[in-house]
Formats: structure tokens, C-alpha cells, sequence
């Protein structure tokens, strides 16, 4: 049986460093068998992988890429407290904001980049519920950011 983080090798993803954060807060924090999250930006090699708004200058494409990387950084942020992946027993709820234009109506298919890459990684433990929001703007002007919520 491969652990979490042999089937992100799989499909060519490692975890990252954990992304410094960008204000006052901690990456994560546990609370008793749960690990919560802060937001996590599209964050690779300290920059953004795409800036401005889901629809108009980020296409739905890019916007599942920065989805992805964005759940990979909290992934990082979850292994910071727990050490291993293998430690994650269910994810329990995924929050993914989809910096929007004003006609862009697809955040659904924006947030199963990370449901799906979650379903991948943890599978029947990556099922999940799942919130997608449509906002006005993001920190830094990123196009996505997830928070998650795992059980350990």
C-alpha cells in the first residue's frame, strides 16, 4: 500500500516547503484529532502562479492549476503539524474562494481540482464536504485560495 505522499509522486506533485505566511497567522493549527488550515494561496517557489480575476485575465484552466497548488500548500501546511500525510484519516471539509469577474459562474469546476487531486492522494478518506465562493478579490490579487479541515 503506497502512503499519500508515493501517490503525489505518482502523478508527478510533491508536497512543498510550507508557504510563508503572507500577514499574521500560522499556517495551521491542531485542535485535538483535527488540523484546520489557514488559507493557502497558488504559492510556488515563493511567488504566485497566477494573479487577478477567475474569467478574465486567469482562464477556468489556470485557475484549476492554482486550485491544485493551493491544496498541495495546505497539504504542506497539514504536514508541518502531523509530521506524515499518512496521519490524515479523513479530510473533513474543503473552503476554496475563486477570485471571480462578475459573469464567472464556474467555481464548482474551479474547487474539483482540489477534490479530485484530494480524492487521488487520500482516496475513499479524501471525500469531503466542500464549500465554493465566489469573492471580488483574494490577497495579492491570487485567483484561488482553499482552506482544508482533516481529521488525524
Amino acid at each position: 500500500m503506497s502512503t499519500p505522499e508515493e501517490r503525489l509522486a505518482g502523478l508527478g506533485l510533491s508536497v512543498p516547503e510550507v508557504a510563508k505566511p503572507v500577514a499574521t497567522y500560522v499556517p495551521a493549527v491542531r485542535d485535538g484529532d483535527h488540523v484546520l488550515t489557514s488559507g493557502q494561496l497558488p504559492m510556488r517557489s515563493g511567488s504566485l502562479v497566477a494573479t487577478g480575476k477567475v474569467g478574465a485575465e486567469v482562464s477556468q484552466e489556470q485557475a484549476v492549476e492554482c486550485a491544485q497548488q493551493c491544496a498541495l500548500n495546505a497539504l504542506a501546511a497539514v504536514r508541518s503539524l502531523t509530521g506524515d500525510l499518512s496521519a490524515v484519516k479523513q479530510v473533513v471539509k474543503v473552503v476554496v474562494f475563486v477570485a471571480s469577474a462578475p459573469d464567472f459562474t464556474a467555481q464548482p469546476q474551479v474547487a474539483n481540482g482540489v477534490s479530485e487531486l484530494l480524492g487521488q492522494v487520500f482516496g475513499d478518506a479524501g471525500v469531503h464536504a466542500r464549500s465554493a465562493v465566489g469573492v471580488a478579490v483574494l490577497p495579492l490579487d491570487a485567483p484561488v485560495e482553499v482552506e482544508l479541515t482533516v481529521a488525524v
